[in-house]
C-alpha cells in the first residue's frame, strides 16, 4: 500500500522527531514569556497566586480586568480575521475535519489574547494556546515539506499537538492518546504510533533541558487496595462526574451571559475584574493552580480551605472561560478534581472511615474531574499516572475516570471541545443505522393492477417522476414492475400499443427487499444493481408490497456518521 493512502510508514515517524523537538521549544519559548511578563508586572517568576501580594490588594481587580480588555483586543482581531476568511483556527477542528493548515494570524492574535489573561491572572489553562502554538509550528513546518512525501498537514499538526501536551504535562502516552482520542475519535494503532513518536521526544527534549522531575510529587504512596478505598474511589468518581457537569453547564452559562456583552475586550475585561474580585478573597483562584495542587497533595490545606477554594476556583474558571478568555482547561480542571478529591478523603477520615492515605484521593479526582469535562476517559487516567509516576493508582484512576466520564455523558452534557460532540453525534447515529430496519424508511411507492392500459403507467410515471411502476393484484402481492423506457422502446416498434396491458411488458423477476431487513442489507441490495429505488415487501413468502426504499434516503442516514 503506497505512503498516501497508510497512516503509518516510515516517512511519518520519522516527521515525528523534528516535529517533537520544535513544538517542545515552541511551549517553552511561551513559558518563557509568561515568566517574563510576571517579572515586569511582579518583579517574580514565581506562581500568579505569591506574586500578585506584591501589589495592594485593591488593585487585583483591575489588574486582572486590565488583563481582560487587553486579552479581548488581541481575540477581536482574531475573530475578525476568522469571520472575514472563514477559517478554522482550533487545532482540534483542523485535525478533524483533515484541513490543510492551522491558520498563522488568528493563531498568533489568539495566543497573545491568552498570554494576557494568563499574565495578569485569569483562571485559565496554560495548555491550551501552549498546545496551539505547537500546532502551528507543525502545520508550518509541514508546509515547508515536498509533496513528494506524500503527508497530510493535518497529521503533522496532529503530532505536533501532542508533543506539545506532552512538553506541558511530561505525559507522552497520555497526550498521544488525547489527540487520537480528541480529534481523530479513535485509538487505532496506525495513528497512534507517530504522535507517541512526537510525544515522547517532546519529553525527551524537556529532560535534556532539566525539567525531569514528576509534576506531582506521587510516587512514593501506596494506594491500599481494600473495600473501603474502591468504595471511596467511586465516590469520589460519581463527585467528580457532578462536578463536571455542574461546571460544563455554568460555563455554558456565562458565555450565554457574556455573549450580551458585543465588545470582546469589554467582555474579557469584565470576567477579569470579577476574577480579581475572587481573588479578595484567596489568590489561590488565579492562574491555572499548578502550585495550589503541589500544597494539596502536601497536605497544606484543611477541610474548610479545601471546599472554599473548590468553589471559588470553579466560579473563577466559568468567569474566565464564559468571558472567552483563551486558554486550556486541563489544568483548571486538574485543581477542581485535586479539590474535590482531597476534600472527600478528609470527610472520610473525619468519619473514623480506613481509607488509607487521603492525599492519593486529589490525584483520583484530578483524572476523574479532568475526565468528565473532557470527556476523554482514557486520556485523564494515564495523563495522572504519568503525571505522579504512582503506578497503585492505576486501578482507582481507571474506576473514578469512567465512571466520572459516564455520569456526564449519561446527564447528556457537551464536552469542553466541540468535536468530541460530533464524534458521539456520529457514533450514535452509525448505532442508529446499524439497528433501523428498511420499514423505517419506506415511502409509497406508484403501482398498477396488470389489466391496466400502459398508458396509464406512462401517466403515473410522469406524475410520480419514477422509471419504473410496480405492479401489484387485487390482494396487494407484488408482481413486478414496468420500464417506462421499454414501453416507450416497444410502442415506437408497433410491437405494442398504448391500450395494451402493463402484464404485456412487465419484469416478474426484478430485485426487491424486505421491511425487516437491516440497513446494511439494504446497503448491501443497492450495491448490486444501479437502481435509485427498490420495491420493499412484507416477507418472502407473502410478497405483499408496502412500498419503496430509496438510494437517497440511505445515503443521507449514512452521512449522518460518515
Amino acid at each position: 500500500m503506497s505512503a498516501s493512502k497508510h497512516a503509518l510508514n516510515w516517512t511519518t515517524l520519522l516527521i515525528a522527531i523534528p516535529v517533537g523537538l520544535v513544538a517542545s521549544l515552541v511551549t517553552l519559548a511561551f513559558r518563557g514569556v509568561i515568566d517574563l511578563i510576571n517579572h515586569l508586572l511582579f518583579g517574580s517568576d514565581g506562581e500568579i497566586t505569591v506574586a500578585m501580594h506584591v501589589w495592594p490588594w485593591v488593585f487585583w481587580p483591575l489588574l486582572v480586568g486590565a488583563g481582560g480588555l487587553l486579552a479581548g483586543t488581541f481575540l477581536r482581531y482574531a475573530v475578525a480575521i476568522e469571520k472575514q476568511e472563514t477559517v478554522q483556527t482550533d487545532y482540534l477542528e483542523v485535525i478533524n475535519a483533515r484541513l490543510d493548515a492551522v491558520p498563522t494570524k488568528t493563531s498568533l492574535f489568539r495566543a497573545l489574547s491568552s498570554i494576557a489573561s494568563i499574565g495578569s491572572g485569569a483562571s485559565i489553562g496554560k495548555e491550551g494556546p501552549m498546545v496551539q502554538l505547537s500546532a502551528l509550528s507543525g502545520s508550518l513546518l509541514g508546509r515547508w515539506l515536498p509533496n513528494a512525501l506524500n503527508l497530510r498537514n493535518s497529521d503533522i499538526v496532529a503530532m505536533a499537538a501532542a508533543a506539545g501536551l506532552s512538553s506541558v504535562y511530561h505525559a507522552p502516552l497520555a497526550s498521544a492518546i488525547f489527540v487520537a482520542e480528541i480529534a481523530f475519535g479513535i485509538s487505532a494503532l496506525q495513528r497512534l504510533i507517530p504522535l507517541i513518536v512526537a510525544s515522547a521526544v517532546a519529553v525527551m527534549t524537556m529532560w535534556s533541558l532539566g525539567f525531569r522531575s514528576a509534576l506531582y510529587p506521587l510516587s512514593d504512596a501506596l494506594f491500599r487496595m481494600d473495600v473501603s478505598s474502591l468504595l471511596m474511589t467511586v465516590i469520589i468518581g460519581f463527585a467528580a462526574g457532578m462536578a463536571g457537569w455542574l461546571l460544563i453547564t455554568l460555563i455554558a452559562r456565562s458565555k450565554a451571559l457574556f455573549s450580551k456583552v458585543r465588545s470582546l475586550p469589554l467582555r474579557l475585561g469584565a470576567g477579569g475584574f470579577a476574577v480579581g474580585l475572587l481573588a479578595l478573597i484567596s489568590t489561590d483562584i488565579l492562574g491555572n493552580g499548578y502550585e495550589v495542587i503541589v500544597r494539596i497533595i502536601g497536605g497544606h490545606y484543611l477541610l474548610a480551605g479545601l471546599l472554599g477554594l473548590l468553589v471559588l476556583k470553579m466560579l473563577a474558571t466559568t468567569l474566565s472561560v464564559g468571558s472567552n478568555a483563551v486558554g486550556g482547561l486541563f489544568t483548571p480542571s486538574l485543581l477542581i478534581g485535586a479539590l474535590l478529591g482531597a476534600a472527600l478523603a478528609h470527610i472520610a477520615g473525619a468519619l473514623q472511615l480506613p481509607v488509607g492515605n487521603p492525599l492519593l484521593y486529589a490525584a483520583v479526582g484530578m483524572a476523574a474531574v479532568l475526565a468528565a469535562v473532557s470527556q476523554a476517559p482514557l486520556m485523564a487516567m494515564l495523563m495522572v499516572l504519568e503525571m505522579t509516576l504512582n503506578s497503585s493508582l492505576l486501578f482507582p484512576l481507571m474506576i473514578a475516570s469512567v465512571l466520572a466520564s459516564m455520569l456526564v455523558y449519561r446527564l447528556q452534557s457537551a464536552s469542553t471541545y466541540p468535536v468530541v460532540g460530533s464524534h458521539f453525534s456520529r457514533s450514535e447515529a452509525k448505532y442508529d443505522f446499524d439497528n433501523m430496519r428498511v420499514d423505517q424508511l419506506i415511502i409509497p411507492g406508484a403501482a398498477l393492477q396488470p389489466d391496466e392500459s400502459v398508458g396509464q403507467a406512462l401517466a403515473v410515471s410522469s406524475l410520480k417522476r419514477e422509471r419504473y411502476v410496480y405492479v401489484i393484484n387485487q390482494a396487494g402481492q407484488f408482481l413486478g414492475v414496468v420500464s417506462i423506457h421499454e414501453i416507450a422502446r416497444k410502442v415506437l416498434a408497433q410491437e405494442i400499443t398504448l391500450d395494451s396491458p402493463v402484464s404485456s411488458v412487465m419484469d416478474d423477476n426484478f430485485p426487491c427487499i424486505f421491511q425487516n431487513q437491516s440497513m446494511r442489507e439494504g446497503w448491501e441490495a443497492f450495491a448490486r444493481v444501479t437502481l435509485e429505488r427498490l420495491p420493499v415487501l412484507n416477507n418472502p413468502q407473502e410478497r405483499r408490497f408496502l412500498g419503496a426504499l430509496t438510494k437517497t434516503s440511505l445515503i443521507q442516514k449514512a452521512q449522518e456518521f460518515l
